[in-house]
């Protein structure tokens, strides 16, 4: 995970050497009400994610250092920590960020992959793994009191709560739960959030020429030669609420009638340089497994010049059709054009808010 919490197992000391006298008693440190099964819960989780946990006990030397000097660091360290009881030994957590608790009745490995995906959006949870966030995931939760003490526990850290519960009255006791403890929190799915699930399905199916029955269905129909980022734009727009379907132009193989039947703004085509694309072409070739000897002129310039050229014919007998070039664009950059030249369209603005270089 990108952030995880840390533990550290401290065991009660006691001296060696009678004539030391014993340090002042620390202040008590306010305890989590949390129960012996949270904690193997986080001590699981703290092993799964890499962490060790280390058992070390006061050594008599220790006792030599200032008492009032040891207080002093031990408060500091407490700011961001807290402590269990587990057994015989405290259990001290680290919590430097946002608690995020997941949920599941199976593996949990869905909205595992959900928060990373989510965290993963910012650059510092990306590069550097520093995220501000502690992320706890709960599998195999299969009883309804497990299950309560968990929302529970999460209510009184504050955290956030995702979970995925198969069974319909896991669910709903859920649910239940998270109004009773944290009212005003949920976030139910919406009409929009369908509509995005529905686009992305569509989107899917149409990839690179396929289903060409279904173009008149689509927001937008992207047209391009091979590699210049159909698919992934088309997935990025998909994800906005967009059905995005996207025709290869490949050389003498005659483009599908239906294209023609398609309302002409809602299409766009894709251009590239040659020299960049013969690049990706040589990196998609070789991934492929083509080495020297199974040499394919589909990466060799020549053919690439002859696959833009048919494709720049094909624009020019479609002037309606709006070109744009993606050499150096970000796929972000991109969509953001075509979003707006198709809204500009949609809204018949008469005086374009983008320039007619694309």
């Amino acid at each position: 995970m990108l952030a995880c919490s840390t533990f550290k197992l401290r065991a009660t000391a006691t001296s060696a050497n009678p004539d030391i006298s014993e340090p002042e008693p620390e202040p008590k440190v306010r305890k989590l009400k949390a129960s012996s099964q949270l904690n193997k819960w986080y001590r699981a989780r703290a092993l799964r994610s890499g962490h060790k946990l280390e058992r070390s006990s006061r050594r008599t030397g220790a006792l030599e250092v200032n008492p009032s000097a040891q207080r002093t660091k031990e408060s500091l360290s407490l700011k961001s920590t807290s402590m269990e009881s587990d057994d015989d030994h405290d259990v001290e957590v680290t919590t430097p960020g946002k608690p995020i608790y997941m949920v599941s009745d199976g593996t949990g490995w869905t909205a595992e992959d959900s928060v990373n995906a989510a965290l993963g959006q910012f650059d510092h949870c990306l590069v550097d793994r520093r995220c501000p966030v502690n992320t706890h995931l709960f599998s195999g939760i299969d009883d309804v009191e497990r299950l309560l003490e968990i929302i529970k526990q999460a209510a009184k850290e504050g955290a956030m709560l995702l979970y995925t519960l198969a069974d319909p009255s896991m669910a709903e006791s859920a649910k239940q739960a998270c109004k009773l403890w944290a009212p005003g929190r949920s976030f139910p799915l919406s009409d929009e959030y369908f509509q995005r699930i529905e686009a992305v399905e569509f989107t899917i199916k149409q990839d690179d020429g396929a289903m060409p029955q279904n173009l008149c269905k689509a927001d937008i129909v992207l047209m391009g030669v091979s590699r210049t980022g159909k698919t992934p734009l088309s997935i990025y727009l998909s994800q906005k609420g967009y059905k995005v379907a996207n025709v290869p132009i490949v050389k003498e193989v005659s483009l599908p009638k239906g294209l023609f039947e398609v309302d002409p703004e809602k299409v766009f085509g894709l251009t590239i340089n040659p020299l960049v694309l013969q690049t990706i072409r040589k990196a998609r070739a070789k991934s492929l497994g083509f080495n020297e000897e199974t040499r394919s002129n589909y990466s060799e310039m020549d053919y690439v010049k002859q696959d833009l050229e048919f494709a720049r014919r094909v624009f020019a007998q479609n002037p309606v059709w709006p070109v744009i070039e993606v050499t150096g664009k970000a796929i972000e950059e991109t969509a953001a054009v075509i979003l707006r030249l198709y809204h500009d369209r949609k809204h018949k603005c008469s005086m374009p808010r983008i320039s007619k270089r694309y």
